[in-house]
């Protein structure tokens, strides 16, 4: 009971830990802002848009989100689903993203680093 107690004084903290970095992303996402999301690169992302899928350093990944939302203005982003993956030290979500007429599927991959959590991987593919 002890050791359930303190696991649970542990996990509170940090789901609420992980809901600010998802919230903040989810907004930017939602409105197209590129300095926000950007913020939350890791080093390196892997990048799939569209046609474009690669291993990009964080600028070169920011260019190409950028680009993406300029041609694709987004109106909203709304979570559909999302969780932990490979233990407590990543999560992931993934929702959909509308802009004007068309709906991308949004996938994004984070690693918790230090004090943060980083994007490791975030794809945009047409629904």
């Amino acid at each position: 009971m002890k050791n359930l107690l303190i696991a649970l004084l542990f996990a509170i903290p940090m789901l609420s830990f992980t809901s600010q970095y998802q919230a903040e992303i989810t907004n930017a996402i939602g409105k197209g802002d590129i300095e926000t999301l950007s913020k939350y690169f890791d080093e390196t992302v892997e990048i799939c848009i569209l046609d474009l899928e690669d291993m990009l350093d964080k600028d070169e990944a920011k260019s190409a989100i950028e680009t993406f939302f300029v041609d694709h203005q987004p109106k909203s982003f709304s979570v559909v689903h999302d969780g932990t993956s490979k233990g407590q030290d990543s999560r992931y979500f993934i929702g959909d993203l509308k802009t004007g007429e068309e709906i991308f599927r949004v996938y994004v991959y984070l690693k918790s680093a230090s004090d943060s959590y980083l994007i490791q991987e975030i794809r945009f593919e047409k629904k």
